[in-house]
């Protein structure tokens, strides 16, 4: 009997492992419809902990600024701290200003400056990393957590792997990130665990010219569309 039991359990939570893929899939066609009409996009990532008066708070608005003034869109994840100041950013210069929400038990609320028509709500991680991947034209990685690093190290995969197309990867604040740069320089190229050429794939930037001149760089001559 109690074998009986375990095998009626079991399918019971197969069989609603299957009823989840109808939502799992209406996220991707509800993401898909609404961010394949919103045009060109940079990706802003950081802590959702970095208080407004923090001096990347300050870096990441006049970033997102200086993105928008160019034509770009501005993705983030819709939630506070360096998140926030993206979307402040492209707020205040009137450019396109899109949230990509995810439901979490901390942290985790929308911010009052993403475009009311853009503001998109996610219940799986997985589908919302496809949004961002899909339809930014580049990452500008701000100082942040696990959950920044785990955006910056699933790009920077996607594109060695030939997964997706190559787009700009942009870290900015070269104080913060120097640490890292240097394990990986003196780490994992030094053991091999990647070649030299995988550097290439990342770029520094401290100012918010710099951040631009990196992306219109990377796009002379090229035209601009999703990336898979």
């Amino acid at each position: 009997m109690r074998k009986e039991k375990h095998h009626k359990g079991w399918n019971e939570i197969k069989t609603n492992d299957s009823w989840a893929l109808f939502k799992i899939m209406g996220e991707f066609v509800n993401g898909y419809e609404k961010m394949s009409m919103i045009g060109p996009c940079v990706s802003i990532f950081g802590s959702a902990r970095t208080k407004p008066t923090d001096p990347y708070y300050t870096l990441a608005t006049e970033v997102a600024k200086r993105i928008a003034s160019e034509g770009y869109g501005v993705i983030t994840g819709g939630g506070p701290g360096i998140m926030e100041a993206g979307n402040l950013g492209a707020h205040l210069e009137k450019g396109t200003s899109v949230g990509l929400n995810i439901d979490l038990p901390f942290e985790q609320h929308d911010n009052p400056y993403i475009d009311p028509d853009k503001n998109l709500q996610f219940d799986y991680f997985f589908v919302r990393k496809v949004m961002f991947v899909k339809y930014s034209q580049g990452f500008v990685v701000m100082p942040g957590g696990f959950g920044t690093l785990d955006e910056l190290f699933e790009a920077i995969t996607l594109i060695q792997t030939h997964k997706i197309e190559k787009f700009p990867i942009i870290l900015v604040g070269s104080s913060f990130w120097k640490g890292l740069i240097d394990w990986i320089k003196n780490t994992l190229l030094f053991h091999g665990n990647i070649s030299e050429k995988d550097l290439d794939l990342l770029q520094m930037a401290d100012t918010p010219e710099e951040v631009v001149n990196h992306i219109n760089t990377f796009y002379k001559g090229k035209s601009l569309s999703p990336n898979f």
